[in-house]
């Protein structure tokens, strides 16, 4: 990714011998006293600091900014990347963040968003309805919805913010719908919060919501839960670990499936399921 990246930066005193730590305490009084204070005051002073012998072979160039006699800390410099993306005809700006998994794009993300550009002719999202499971970064809800579909972002409750930050920013005037964000705990009170009789949707997408975590059968309980009659589930993904491929054959179980794209440079295939007939 073309993220920016964090930076991570200390500053690093020099070791010094006790006597010499204690000469430079020594420095540090506020009162001096006359040519004696003066001379203290001068070696105390960073424009008079000159490089210390470390060694009998061993110097170190000090910058103004340090001095001897603090005590050594690391300073930590951090920064949230950003990813610049264009899909749609529009550049999308993402901002990631340092929550976990949600705050990142990931590869089967960026897919089937290509994926969903380069085949609106058969699956046109233009007035669709469309939710989207663990939208993270929120990247693919906003493609679905600049390509004109009513989109539904859900993911964990504590990851909401970056989510709406990044969805708002990034559909604002670009969009026949206004798209919404809503909490979605996987396997948890399903039909109180997202009802079968009133949630009906065209389209359930999902990217890299499948890895090393222990909620794969709750993700399963809640695509079938959503993908009733009618709906396709369109599901991307980085196949990684053993767990991945055991998810995959209860997905297959569960529901009619077919293999709509594969990216064998991202190790990402894209399926598309519907609810299966008993």
């Amino acid at each position: 990714m073309d993220a920016e990246r964090l930076e991570c930066m200390s500053c690093v005193q020099p070791v010094l011998s006790p006597a010499e730590e204690e000469d430079s305490w020594e420095g540090s009084d506020e009162t001096v006293d006359d040519q004696e204070g003066r001379e203290q005051q001068e070696v105390s002073d960073p424009q008079f600091l000159q490089t210390p012998q470390l060694g009998k072979d061993v110097t170190c160039d000090l910058k103004p900014c340090i001095q001897p006699f603090k005590a050594w800390a690391p300073t930590v410099y951090s920064c949230f990347g950003k990813e610049h993306l264009w899909f749609a005809g529009y550049e999308i700006i993402i901002q990631e963040s340092f929550e976990g998994y949600a705050g990142v794009i990931w590869p089967g993300a960026k897919a089937l968003c290509y994926f969903l550009e380069e085949n609106q002719d058969e699956f046109g999202l233009r007035n669709k309805k469309v939710l989207e499971i663990g939208s993270g970064t929120g990247l693919v809800s906003i493609v679905a919805c600049i390509l004109g579909a009513h989109v539904i972002a859900t993911d964990l409750p504590n990851v909401l913010g970056n989510l709406k930050f990044n969805v708002a920013r990034n559909t604002r005037g670009r969009t026949l719908q206004m798209p919404e964000v809503k909490e979605l705990v996987w396997g948890q009170d399903l039909e109180s919060t997202y009802p079968k009789i009133t949630c009906a949707y065209d389209y359930i997408l999902a990217a890299d919501v499948v890895y090393h975590h222990t909620c794969l059968d709750h993700l399963l309980e809640t695509m079938k839960h959503l993908c009733q009659p009618g709906t396709q589930l369109i599901w991307a993904n980085k196949f990684r670990f053993n767990t991945d491929f055991d998810f995959l054959a209860k997905f297959n179980k569960s529901f009619q499936t077919e293999v709509l794209a594969e990216f064998p440079d991202l190790e990402v295939k894209i399926f598309k399921a519907r609810h299966k007939i008993d």
